[in-house]
């Protein structure tokens, strides 16, 4: 049976928690609190698509490769626009954002054939989200055992494709999904 604390004084502790963030502050927005993503970097950097792991870019959203992947294909849809909530997203960013995420689903369907996936978004750091920051949706394709002892008892996860390859594999497909 679940066993309850009651600690409410806790409450201010808590809502404190995450005010600050470690990354640079946005260029050009004097005053703000907002930081710089590692996404916005990314694209701000001018480094070729394929050393970036991007694996389409859209009119208002792009596709990457998740650098810390859980499994193998686990990708990243997100907007340009370095926005924290879903909604802060224009009307054309979240038709795209949706209809981009199916294309994933699909392409990953097509070269990977899991067993499933999970579709997610993770909202703000309490909710697990690492880059709070600059929403995005996570696509990641799942076998029946793809978790094993390595992550439970050596922090490590087990992936039997190079990040650059995954890349590739799904930048030539993207095209071919209907």
């Amino acid at each position: 049976m679940l066993e309850r604390l009651w600690n409410g004084w806790r409450a201010e502790y808590v809502q404190s928690v995450g005010s600050s963030d470690s990354a640079e502050p946005l260029d050009g927005e004097a005053g703000t609190h907002r930081r710089v993503s590692v996404f916005a970097k990314i694209l701000e950097s001018g480094v070729p698509d394929v050393e970036t792991h991007i694996v389409h870019r859209g009119d208002t959203v792009f596709v990457i490769c998740n650098r810390f992947p859980y499994a193998v294909g686990h990708l990243l849809v997100l907007p340009y626009r370095q926005i924290a909530d879903l909604e802060e997203l224009t009307l054309d960013e979240a038709v795209e954002l949706w209809a981009t995420t199916t294309h994933a689903v699909r392409v990953l369907k097509l070269v990977y054939s899991p067993g499933g996936l999970n579709v997610g978004i993770n909202l703000g750091e309490p909710a697990g989200g690492s880059v709070s920051g600059h929403v995005h949706v996570h696509v990641v394709p799942r076998w029946s055992g793809d978790s094993n002892f390595m992550t439970a008892t050596a922090e490590t996860r087990t992936l039997p494709e190079a990040l650059a390859v995954t890349a590739e594999r799904i930048r030539v497909a993207w095209n071919d999904v209907p």
